[in-house]
C-alpha cells in the first residue's frame, strides 16, 4: 500500500532527481556566462536577460555582475561606432541600471528625429519599442526624455496589438509587459509567466529552458512544504475562532514572504516574515476596528515592555493572547530558528522585535487620529508612513534568516535611508488608494487620502490622481537611489526593492489585493505554489 511514508520518500526522490540535473545543466551555463571577446553585446545581454527572467540567475550572481560589469565598459566604450539598434540600446540601459551603472538615458537621443520627437518609423519595430518600454520603468527624476518613451511606447504597442496575430510569442509579451512591467514585478511571479511564453519562442536557448523548469519545480515543492508547515503553526496557534475580527490570511502573508526571498537557501527569511506579516494584520485589525483607545494603549504599553510574565491584568483575554502571541513568537520561535540555523545571530531577533515594537507604536498613534475628532495634517500623518507601511518591521524580518546580512546591514536600514522611506512611502500610497473605501464602509475616516482631501480642499478622485504621482516619484527616487547612492551589496538591495513589488502586485490598480485576494493574489498563489510545470522532452 502507497502510504504516507512512501509518499514522502518518493517527493525526496523527485528533489534529489532535479538537484541532480540542475547541477549538470548549471554547470553548461556557466560555460555560456564565460563568453569570448568577439560575440556581440546584444547576444550578451540577451543571455544575461534570459537567464534573470527565468528565474535562476541566483545560480550564476558572481558571474552575472562580473559579465555586466564588462559589458558596461564595452558598451561605453562603443556605443558611438556600435550602431546598437534600439532592442539592444533599451535592453541594454534596462540591465546596467538594474545592476546599479549609471547609463545616461541620453543613449536614447540618436532614436529621435530633427523636430526631437522619437521616430515615427520606430512604431514598427514591435520588439524595440517592447525593450524601450520596458527600460522607461528604470527612470529618474527629470529624464524628460523616458517620459516621452513611455506614452510614445504604450501608444505604438496598444496600437499593434490587434496586429500580431501572425507572432503570437510577441503578441503575449507585449501584453504582459503593459499589464506588468518586468520591473515592478515579483520575481517568482514574472519567472513562471516568462516560462510559459520562453518555452515557445524558436530562438529558446534549451539547456536554460531546461534549467528554468527543473529549478522551478525544486523550489516550488520547497516552497509548498514551507507552506504546509506554516498552516500547520497556524493550525497549532488556534485563534481563529478567538479573534474573529482578523483577516484569515496565511497563504497570503506566506505568499509576501515568498516575494522577499524565493531561494532555497532562505527558507529561514521567507517563515520568519510570513509569521511577521500574520502578527501585524493581527495587530492591525485589532487596533483598527476591533479594541477600545484605552485597552489599545495598554496593549502598546505592554508590548513596549516585552516580558510574557508581566502582562497587563487591565488587558481583555483576547488581548492578552495576542501579546503572548508576538512576544513568544519572537523569543522563542525567532529565537531557537536563528540559534540553530545561524548562530550568534541573536542580534538579528532583537533588531526584528524592536521594529515590531516600533509598528505597534505607529499603529498606536493612527488610532489616536481614527478615534478622535480631528483629522490630522496631511503632513503629520505621513511622518508615521514608513512605520505604518510595515517595510521596517518586513525587511527585517527578512534580513533575519539571511546568513550574509551582518549587524552593520541592520543599522543601515535604522538609519532610514532615502531608498527605504521611499519605498515606505510608496506602500503607504499604493494601500490607503486601494483600502480607502473599505476603511470607510468601516468607519474610519482619517485615512492619509482624508488628510490630503481637508488640507487642499479637493475631491477623492484628485487625491487619488495625486497619491499615484506621489507613488510614481518614490519609484524614481528608488531608481535613483539604486544606481547613485553607496548602498549595501546588490542580493540585499534586491530584497529591499522586492518589498515595493509585492505591494505593486497586491495593490495595484486601485484593489486592496490582500483583503481581497480573489481576482488579485489567488491567481499567482495558484500559479506558483499548485501544480508543476511539466518537463517537456528536448
Amino acid at each position: 500500500m502507497f502510504n504516507v511514508f512512501h509518499l514522502h520518500v518518493y517527493k525526496l526522490q523527485v528533489q534529489e532527481m532535479y538537484l541532480q540535473q540542475i547541477e549538470v545543466l548549471k554547470e553548461e551555463v556557466k560555460v555560456m556566462l564565460t563568453v569570448s571577446k568577439e560575440s556581440k553585446i546584444k547576444d550578451k545581454i540577451i543571455l544575461i536577460d534570459s537567464i534573470e527572467r527565468l528565474g535562476v540567475s541566483y545560480h550564476f550572481q558572481q558571474q552575472i555582475e562580473e559579465q555586466i560589469g564588462k559589458i558596461f565598459i564595452e558598451f561605453q566604450t562603443n556605443f558611438e561606432d556600435g550602431n546598437y539598434d534600439l532592442f539592444t540600446t533599451a535592453l541594454g540601459f534596462r540591465l546596467f541600471r538594474q545592476h546599479g551603472h549609471n547609463i545616461p538615458c541620453s543613449v536614447f537621443d540618436k532614436f529621435k528625429g530633427k523636430d526631437n520627437k522619437f521616430d515615427i518609423n520606430l512604431n514598427s519595430d514591435i520588439k524595440g519599442l517592447l525593450s524601450l518600454y520596458e527600460a522607461t520603468y528604470l527612470k529618474f527624476h527629470g529624464e524628460d526624455i523616458l517620459e516621452e518613451a513611455m506614452v510614445f511606447t504604450k501608444y505604438y504597442l496598444n496600437d499593434a496589438l490587434p496586429k500580431l496575430d501572425d507572432s503570437l510569442v510577441l503578441e503575449e509579451k507585449v501584453k504582459q509587459a503593459l499589464v506588468q512591467p518586468t520591473h515592478r514585478g515579483v520575481p517568482r511571479v514574472e519567472t513562471r509567466n516568462y516560462i510559459s511564453i520562453y518555452e515557445k519562442e524558436e530562438s529558446k536557448n534549451q539547456v536554460l529552458l531546461r534549467l528554468a523548469i527543473l529549478d522551478f519545480n525544486y523550489v516550488q515543492n520547497l516552497h509548498k512544504k514551507e507552506l504546509r508547515d506554516l498552516l500547520m503553526w497556524w493550525k497549532e496557534v488556534d485563534l481563529i475562532w478567538k479573534l474573529p475580527h482578523v483577516r484569515d490570511r496565511v497563504v497570503e502573508c506566506y505568499f509576501w514572504g515568498m516575494a522577499f526571498n524565493f531561494e532555497p537557501l532562505h527558507s529561514l527569511s521567507r517563515m520568519a516574515n510570513a509569521k511577521a506579516l500574520i502578527l501585524l494584520t493581527i495587530a492591525n485589525d485589532t487596533y483598527d476596528r476591533y479594541a477600545t483607545f484605552q485597552e489599545i494603549e495598554i496593549c502598546t504599553q505592554t508590548l513596549q515592555r516585552w516580558d510574557i510574565n508581566e502582562i497587563n491584568d487591565q488587558l481583555p483575554d483576547y488581548m492578552k493572547i495576542i501579546c503572548r502571541l508576538l512576544i513568544s513568537t519572537y523569543d522563542e520561535e525567532f529565537e531557537n530558528e536563528v540559534q540553530i540555523k545561524l548562530q550568534g545571530r541573536s542580534y538579528a531577533v532583537t533588531y526584528a522585535r524592536q521594529a515590531m515594537q516600533q509598528l505597534v507604536r505607529g499603529y498606536k498613534k493612527k488610532a489616536s487620529w481614527q478615534m478622535g475628532e480631528e483629522v490630522p495634517r496631511f503632513e503629520d500623518y505621513m511622518s508615521y508612513a514608513v512605520i505604518n507601511s510595515t517595510c521596517y518591521l518586513l525587511l527585517s524580518s527578512s534580513f533575519m534568516g539571511m546568513e550574509s546580512v551582518t549587524k552593520e546591514y541592520y543599522e543601515w536600514l535604522n538609519s532610514e535611508p532615502k531608498i527605504v522611506k521611499a519605498i515606505g512611502h510608496y506602500g503607504r500610497y499604493m494601500n490607503d488608494i486601494a483600502s480607502f473605501q473599505r476603511e470607510h464602509k468601516e468607519g474610519l475616516l482619517a485615512t492619509s487620502i482624508d488628510c490630503y482631501m481637508k488640507e487642499h480642499g479637493v475631491s477623492k478622485q484628485e487625491a487619488v490622481d495625486k497619491f499615484v504621482e506621489l507613488a510614481e516619484d518614490c519609484w524614481m527616487t528608488m531608481n535613483e537611489e539604486r544606481v547613485l547612492a553607496t548602498l549595501p551589496s546588490h542580493d540585499i538591495i534586491e530584497r529591499v526593492l522586492n518589498y515595493a513589488r509585492v505591494t505593486y502586485v497586491t495593490f495595484n490598480h486601485g484593489e486592496d489585493g490582500f483583503t481581497n485576494p480573489e481576482n488579485v493574489l489567488r491567481p499567482h498563489i495558484i500559479a506558483l505554489f499548485k501544480d508543476p510545470i511539466t518537463i517537456i522532452s528536448f
